[in-house]
């Protein structure tokens, strides 16, 4: 039976397409948490007036693929410094947020954030609060990197991320 993590590292797409190539990730879903519109859509998302971040559910079996290692390629993938922002994107909607599931999941994102500060000058300001409610984003924005691999952003943003988890992972990448 799959188990689920959410996490929002800036743009939705370009988590998503790290997470995608994982071993032992079952599926990833974009989508809205951590704010206070019901059933948000992208533009009001986009506003930043809604509260919500962009973030993807992982849906994974732990058998072969452990949540510590989701943080490694969470972490690893975007800058747990920047606050409201990841690169281009800009306003709390792109905010880095571990949004955990149970009590273990809290615990062991929690832990991995202390073990790693000490890696950067400044503050990891990743959020780690409970998942209240995930909202799935419009179906254009799902698979968008797979979709739209020649889409500027994606050649920039996503393909780079991708590329990473494929190197620096390669022990836990689909073959």
């Amino acid at each position: 039976m799959p188990t689920e993590a959410t996490f929002g590292g800036g743009c939705f797409w370009c988590t998503e397409a790290a997470m995608d190539v994982l071993d032992g990730v079952e599926s990833v879903t974009s989508g809205y948490a951590g704010g206070d519109t019901d059933d948000p859509t992208y533009r009001e998302v986009c506003s930043g007036r809604t509260g919500h971040a962009e973030v993807v559910q992982v849906e994974y079996d732990p058998d072969r693929i452990g949540y510590d290692d989701l943080l490694e390629v969470f972490f690893a993938t975007h800058d747990p410094t920047q606050l409201n922002r990841q690169g281009p994107d800009v306003g709390s909607q792109y905010r880095s947020i571990v949004l955990y599931h149970d009590e273990t999941q809290r615990e062991q994102a929690e832990a991995y954030i202390d073990a790693l500060a000490p890696e950067y000058d400044d503050a990891v300001v990743t959020e780690v609060e409970p998942l209240e409610r995930f909202w799935r984003a419009e179906e254009k924005h799902q698979d968008y990197f797979e979709k739209n691999p020649r889409d500027a952003y994606c050649r920039m943003h996503a393909k780079p991320k991708v590329e990473k988890v494929r190197n620096r992972f390669a022990e836990n990448v689909a073959q």
